[in-house]
């Protein structure tokens, strides 16, 4: 699984709302389901961790990302090496600095069989998935989101909150990939430039496929 395929497959649900540690699981559902109609923008670090089917470790990084409703998003990887991920609201960019390479893909080609699709904010949470409150933890409070697609490539969604902060996101897809994100500094409805979301290749870079008119 490629580093884009995870941000694709994660990036709408990354900011599902916290709920607090009492919280029942009718309150736990309607926080997620209300914060979505509300979320306009979101900034964070994360550190993400990928293994395999076998329990080995594939992907180690850390980083910055910015997410501003409808459709546009920017992750940028800053360790162990540096590779950007933006979306523009028509386009999807991937570039990867250490191979002066970027590719360039319709967002609707690219978005629209995954749960990233949400990002446009087009379809209600539970038209996509199922959702399921899991028992509490200590003070950590857990959501399951289930595609409901058959043909979505992850299985399961779980995210965790502490209080009113969201912490983790763990996903699995239908190869056994378990993907695991941890954020800290998150910020909902933060003010964001649109200036982000624009891409230009570098001199020098390879650019593959059509860019297009911007």
């Amino acid at each position: 699984m490629t580093v884009l395929r995870h941000i694709l497959l994660l990036t709408a649900l990354l900011f599902v709302p916290a709920a607090g540690s009492h919280a029942t699981a009718p309150d736990a559902l309607a926080t997620v389901r209300g914060f979505f109609a509300g979320l306009d923008s979101l900034t964070a670090d994360f550190h993400q961790e990928v293994t395999d089917s076998t329990g080995q470790q594939q992907q180690k990084s850390d980083g910055k990302v910015w997410i501003l409703r409808p459709g546009r998003f920017r992750w940028n990887y800053e360790t162990p090496y540096q590779r950007e991920i933006v979306a523009d609201g028509k386009r999807l960019w991937s570039y990867d600095a250490d191979l002066a390479q970027a590719t360039v893909q319709p967002m609707k080609a690219v978005l629209g069989a995954t749960p990233a699709m949400l990002l446009g904010g087009s379809e209600p949470l539970d038209k996509v998935f199922r959702l399921e409150a899991l028992p509490a933890s200590g003070d950590i409070l857990q959501v399951r989101l289930t595609p409901r697609a058959d043909d979505s490539n992850v299985t399961e969604i779980q995210v965790y909150f502490r209080n009113t902060l969201l912490t983790r996101i763990d996903a699995m897809d239908n190869f056994g990939n378990h993907t695991v994100f941890v954020f800290t500094n998150l910020v909902r409805n933060a003010s964001v430039d649109t200036a982000r979301f624009r891409f230009v290749p570098p001199a020098g870079t390879d650019v593959i496929g059509n860019t297009g008119n911007r």
